[in-house]
């Protein structure tokens, strides 16, 4: 039934009144505390009709029952395309959209939703945006759309509720503990969120219940497919080469880190490995005359190879001819766009791939500028492209990135081999795949938050380290790479390892930092860092395959009833109990706020209780990380490599009572592992631990350490 209504459009430097024909849907439950709203006739090409992986259905059994969907989705269709209306409460707050890197809470923005690799404002453009949000009372919503939609966040302030339980944003400002940002514009209590889908002719909303935060999240990445269960290796740390390294300089970059116990697992090679890059050829060229003998040599050491490329096909590649009739119709550095919502398209470019590189030993792939810049950057293929599968520019741009991972996902799936690697542009529904977003952006606090929310939409995120501005800038790069999805330096432009000299055009000329030697020491304990904790990391991510539960997320996801917590976006939680608040170059010290219950410092051992911040001085050699009272937290020896022994022996420090056992999972790094389960005990009025698995496995305990 249509009925007439006035619209409020606030937040958006006015208010504007529209009178709208509103079209009300009834729901229909699709899975466990999974709602779906439909609305006209949705298009074909969407990001579900499009999807690869199904829901993983099983892990819903773990989340609580609910039996009413918790919000009502209206919508309207006109001349424009589809507007959605999702009421939002006083002090209702939405989190998510993608990954957003100069923004958190998205209460009272305005986002256009908009694949570009150079979002240099707040306007929601980004390298994957996903027109996904999750508010703090406890549901999602997903908009099922390939279009560059508009989001309206509501009333920007948040309702002033006295002396009630409600959050009270006036004591946040008295404080000083609101940004700027959140505190300019005029109050708006009730008021609701809008998405303006332009083009569409209608649209499938999905509402995912919670009934907590990240419970609601959980079923959207369960909706998705779960998440990814990277191989171990893949959790160890990764190092790219320069450009233009030859096949005996990556060799004997291997050699030096072995020699100089520099922890690497993943060596990754970047354009210069083609004949053809800009665009791309996909074939070995002069720098790397016999590739077999170059993957031989690097997995005799316990290393992984990663190939850098882009998806733009040059003339002079063996598939140019092949793809003609699978691309779009506007070219990208003089190569074709394949249409990789076409089957036949991701068919032929797999076969390729598998055939020329994987069956060679490659372990995986960098999957680079997947994203657009017609703006900053002026190019990329434009809005008005049309491919064989229907798909037009926009939705082209919408879906390239995860229709670009399914080619190549498909190659190891084939071969039942796992693999981990990067992207340069996803989406929605992304959980299962098992490739990390990174970006030629440099801003480190942009960084740290792009981590923070990345967890809010199924994305994985990495704040890569190239260079620095000083040699401090760089171990606190470091730091936040190591406590990160992928443990990743990134030297495509640098010659020799950043720690020998930071600044670029001296370490392209061989001149070395005086004491560099010192440098390196201090990254190598960074990098241990990162080694000991793989399989607290590993469990972390069990989980997120299995249960839909991000391993890297904000603290809001986890106590969505602290408003304080609403506002950090410069620290992160780290599975169920590590507390991240990285240091940024030219800070001693630096606030960290700990949410509910009692908190140990990491490196001083020291107590603190929950609901505060606390004051830090943050030496160099050190990363504020804070491990939540009752944990047992297992740390491996710091290795050089996941594949030798010495990783599988643990010290399992034991904080206050150590009254949660802990789950580890014996991974054997092939399809479809069994995941054998470990269960670390601490019985503490014996002052004792126990180990106790599900089968035969590699895990044991040299030492347990109790830190109270």
């Amino acid at each position: 039934m249509n009925r007439r209504q006035f619209i409020a459009v606030s937040g958006t430097g006015g208010v504007l009144l529209q009178q709208r024909a509103v079209q009300a849907a009834t729901s229909t439950q699709v899975l466990p505390g999974v709602w779906k709203f439909s609305f006209g006739t949705p298009e074909k090409i969407t990001p579900t009709s499009t999807r690869h992986y199904p829901p993983a259905t099983s892990g819903f059994d773990a989340l609580p029952p609910v039996t009413a969907c918790p919000v009502t989705v209206t919508g309207t269709i006109s001349r424009r395309g589809c507007l959605i209306s999702v009421p939002l409460a006083p002090n209702e707050v939405p989190f998510g959209l993608g990954l957003q890197l100069q923004s958190f809470m998205q209460r009272g923005t305005k986002k256009r939703l908009r694949v570009n690799a150079d979002p240099k404002m707040d306007t929601g453009d980004s390298h994957a945006p996903v027109p996904f949000y999750v508010t703090t009372r406890g549901y999602g919503v997903f908009i099922d759309t390939a279009r560059y939609i508009t989001f309206y966040g509501g009333g920007k302030k948040l309702a002033n509720s006295g002396p009630s339980k409600e959050p009270n944003e006036k004591s946040l400002i008295a404080n000083d503990a609101l940004p700027a940002a959140y505190r300019r514009a005029n109050l708006s209590e009730h008021t609701q969120v809008l998405v303006d889908v332009a083009e569409a002719e209608g649209i499938d909303v999905y509402v995912f219940a919670g009934p907590s935060m990240r419970q609601a999240v959980q079923r959207y990445n369960l909706f998705s497919g779960g998440g990814p269960l990277p191989p171990r290796w893949g959790l160890g740390m990764w190092y790219r080469v320069k450009a233009d390294y030859k096949q005996d300089e990556v060799v004997n970059l291997a050699s030096e880190f072995r020699s100089n116990r520099i922890p690497c697992d993943v060596l990754g090679l970047e354009p210069g490995w083609q004949t053809h890059a800009y665009s791309c050829s996909f074939v070995w060229g002069d720098h790397f005359r016999n590739p077999g003998a170059l993957v031989s040599d690097l997995a005799s050491k316990n290393y992984h190879l990663n190939l850098w490329e882009h998806a733009y096909t040059h003339p002079s590649s063996p598939i140019h001819e092949a793809l003609a009739g699978h691309a779009g119709n506007y070219e990208v550095w003089g190569g074709l766009v394949p249409d990789f919502v076409d089957p036949q398209a991701r068919q032929i470019f797999a076969d390729f791939h598998e055939k020329t590189h994987v069956a060679l030993g490659v372990s995986g792939y960098k999957l680079d500028e997947c994203d657009n810049s017609d703006f900053t950057g002026n190019w990329c293929f434009p809005e008005i492209s049309t491919f064989p599968s229907g798909a037009d520019g926009e939705q082209m741009h919408c879906l390239f990135g995860l229709r670009y991972q399914d080619a190549i996902q498909s190659v190891f799936e084939k071969r039942k081999q796992r693999t981990y690697g990067l992207v340069r542009s996803s989406g929605a529904l992304a959980a299962p795949y098992p490739y990390v977003l990174y970006s030629d952006l440099y801003d480190h606090k942009e960084f740290i938050r792009g981590l923070a929310n990345a967890g809010f939409s199924g994305l994985l995120w990495t704040p890569e380290l190239r260079d620095g501005a000083s040699s401090e800038d760089l171990i606190r790069r470091l730091q936040s790479v190591a406590l990160s999805p992928m443990a990743l330096i990134n030297a495509w432009y640098i010659k020799n390892p950043p720690w020998k000299q930071v600044n670029r055009a001296a370490n392209n000329a061989d001149k070395f930092s005086p004491g560099w030697e010192d440098v390196e020491a201090k990254c190598r304990t960074v990098m241990e860092l990162r080694m000991r904790l793989i399989p607290y990391i590993h469990a972390a991510f069990v989980r997120y395959h299995r249960e839909g539960l991000p391993a890297f997320r904000a603290l809001v996801m986890d106590y969505p009833n602290d408003p304080k917590a609403w506002l950090v976006d410069d620290q992160f939680l780290v599975g169920e109990s590590l507390l991240v608040a990285p240091a940024f170059a030219g800070e001693s010290s630096r606030n960290v706020y700990l949410p509910e219950g009692e908190w140990f410092d990491y490196w001083t051992g020291k107590l603190h209780s929950g609901k505060q911040s606390v004051r830090l001085d943050v030496p160099l050699d050190q990363i504020p990380i804070f491990v939540k009272s009752g944990t047992l937290l297992p740390l491996a020896e710091p290795t050089l490599h996941t594949d030798d022994p010495a990783s599988w022996r643990l010290t399992v420090q034991v904080y206050g009572n150590g009254r949660t056992p802990a789950k580890l999972y014996e991974d054997d790094g092939n399809w479809a592992p069994p995941l054998s389960e470990v269960q670390l005990s601490w019985d503490d009025a014996r002052k004792s631990g126990s180990l106790t698995r599900s089968g035969p496995g590699k895990y044991e305990v040299a030492k347990w350490l109790p830190i109270s």
